[in-house]
C-alpha cells in the first residue's frame, strides 16, 4: 500500500503563490508517474499536471506557464508550484501516484483564492 499526504493548501489572494507538497510513504518505488488533479465545487475532477520518473511533464493547457510540477525522489515528495493564482483556481487539489499498475490518491488539500 501507498499513502499520500498533501499539504500546503490554504487561503491566498489573487495573484499570489502557493506550493503544494505530496509526501509518499509505504510500498513506494522510484518508477512511477505522479500527478496533481483538482476538483472545484460542483465540477468534475480535472488534470492539473503529471510528471514521469524521467522528469517529463504534462500540463493542462489552461495552466501552462503558471503551474510547475516537480518531484524529489530522495524525499519521496512531489510538488506543485502555483503562481499568479486566480479565483477560478479555487479547488481541492489531489495528488496521484501511478505505480505498478495501481493508482493511489491522497485525501486532498483545499486551495482558496480570494481577496
Amino acid at each position: 500500500q501507498v499513502q499520500l499526504v498533501e499539504s500546503g493548501g490554504g487561503l491566498v489572494q489573487p495573484g499570489g503563490s502557493l506550493r503544494l507538497s505530496c509526501a509518499a510513504s509505504g510500498s513506494i518505488f522510484s518508477i512511477y508517474v505522479g500527478g496533481w488533479y483538482r476538483q472545484a465545487p460542483g465540477k468534475q475532477r480535472e488534470l492539473v499536471a503529471t510528471i514521469t520518473n524521467t522528469g517529463n511533464t504534462n500540463y493542462a493547457d489552461s495552466l501552462k506557464g503558471r503551474f510547475t510540477i516537480s518531484r524529489d525522489n530522495a524525499k519521496n515528495t512531489m510538488y506543485l508550484q502555483m503562481n499568479s493564482l486566480k479565483p477560478e483556481d479555487t479547488a481541492v487539489y489531489y495528488c496521484n501516484r501511478a505505480q505498478s499498475g495501481v493508482n493511489y490518491w491522497g485525501k486532498g488539500t483545499l486551495v482558496t483564492v480570494s481577496s
